[in-house]
């Protein structure tokens, strides 16, 4: 019987289980059982993970607010939906992006978001590395994929009325200054990325390719570690099977698109195959990301919910106007719940990963989710402060449950750049500067 490959892993736990079969290939989670037989029990260091989930246009400013810490954490209104994982969040107030201000709305206030360059207007686009980027570079060869850039917004082509490239607009992740990295878009092609779902048989269930493999495995694991074979494979088939309705969308969009000789991204949602309910694809791309930092597939991923100047329509919410013209009136009580909404994804991924042992802890304690729009007044465009939120412990390095507010601290002192050098550093990578920081966040 053949026998789970083992993934070397240098900076990590030492060995990951992948299961292969026809076409594909199943990355297992941590499991103690294979920990003890590859290491001679070795104690397990876990790795750290990255992950940055994008919403655009701001939040309801009257609703976005928290103050104290530990148990007294007080959340406001849109904040609320953190109440279940407070214990394992801060949210950041007053924290900016000073090459975004000043320099026009929307595309200069986004392009740089994650790498506080300076932009360049015209038809040659010019931005920086952002921080995913950054951090997949020098951890990304530790892992099959350096990183997941994945997104529930089609990118816009062309120019805005400001002389800035639309592409600021429609990327966050910057893998070099003139290179934004492409966003996959369809749950379907980015679950067959992350298990290696490739050729004639991508129709078939990734687990019965696998099932002999999987029984094999079974028979050699204890009992606790069983048991968490059998719910993350169940949490693949589930997934799996919502993925299986997805692509059947995209492939019948594709036949649209060669009928009617035109690009499948120029058609409208849902006529270009992605889900018309926001609420499936955003899960979705939350389970994928939450399988791959399970079984160390990656560990940086970024999230693009709602791109800057989205169209996107919220029925479900009882919105009327598209995100954009939704922003315009930012204080509505609607468009608190475009907030809080895309917020809750954050909650969701966040708990996803709490729920996943690994050690003493989680996968989430071993984590860093940050959650940010680029504004934070839409009707005024005002940048001046960012809605930050993370979620997670990085390993231990980053207390939890806390509420940091910079307003006050001077420009100098309230640098997101501060705050991504201070990720960076607590990952292990070395580095006096990023972006416009050349020193990392107090109190963090």
């Amino acid at each position: 019987m053949a026998q789970p490959e083992n993934a070397n892993n240098q900076t990590g736990v030492s060995r990951r289980a992948v299961l292969r079969g026809a076409g594909v290939a199943l990355a297992l989670p941590w499991m103690e059982s294979l920990q003890a037989a590859t290491t001679n029990n070795a104690p397990a260091t876990f790795p750290k993970r990255f992950g940055v989930l994008f919403m655009g246009m701001g939040v309801n400013e009257d609703h976005w607010s928290a103050e104290g810490s530990g148990a007294d954490l007080k959340l406001s209104k849109t904040l609320s939906v953190l109440e279940p994982i407070k214990h394992k969040v801060n949210v950041i107030d007053g924290l900016f992006n000073k090459n975004a201000t000043g320099q026009g709305i929307h595309p200069a206030q986004t392009g740089n978001l994650l790498s506080g360059a300076h932009i360049q207007k015209g038809a040659i686009i010019r931005s920086g590395v952002s921080v995913d980027q950054a951090i997949a570079g020098h951890i990304g060869q530790d892992t099959p994929q350096s990183s997941l850039v994945l997104a529930c917004d089609q990118p816009m082509t062309g120019f805005h009325e400001t002389n800035f490239s639309l592409a600021y607009s429609s990327h966050i992740s910057w893998q070099s200054p003139d290179s934004p990295v492409p966003v996959e878009v369809y749950p379907s092609l980015a679950f067959d990325n992350l298990f290696e779902n490739r050729g004639t048989m991508r129709n078939m269930s990734v687990l019965d390719r696998v099932k002999d493999r999987t029984q094999s495995l079974n028979r050699r694991v204890s009992s606790t570690d069983r048991a968490k074979l059998d719910e993350y494979l169940t949490s693949v088939r589930e997934v799996e099977k919502r993925v299986e309705q997805m692509r059947k969308g995209l492939e019948k969009a594709e036949e649209r698109a060669k009928q009617t000789n035109r690009p499948v991204f120029t058609m409208d949602r849902p006529a270009n195959g992605l889900p018309e309910d926001l609420r499936d694809h955003t899960r979705l791309m939350c389970d994928i990301i939450a399988m791959a930092f399970q079984t160390d597939r990656t560990r940086v991923a970024s999230l693009l919910l709602a791109r800057d100047l989205s169209a996107m329509y919220y029925p479900f919410l009882g919105v009327s106007d598209g995100h954009h013209a939704a922003s315009h009136d930012n204080l509505s009580d609607g468009y608190e719940r475009i907030a809080s909404f895309h917020l809750s994804q954050l909650v969701y991924l966040a708990s996803k990963l709490d729920s996943m042992p690994e050690g003493d802890g989680t996968v989430l304690d071993n984590a860093c989710l940050m959650f940010l729009s680029n504004l934070w007044i839409g009707r005024t465009h005002d940048n001046s402060r960012l809605p930050v939120v993370l979620a997670g412990g990085l390993g231990g390095t980053l207390e939890t449950g806390r509420a940091l507010n910079y307003l006050d601290a001077g420009d100098d002192n309230r640098k997101m750049c501060s705050l991504y050098l201070s990720i960076m550093e607590r990952m292990g990578i070395p580095g006096d500067s990023f972006g416009d920081a050349e020193a990392p966040l107090e109190r963090l």
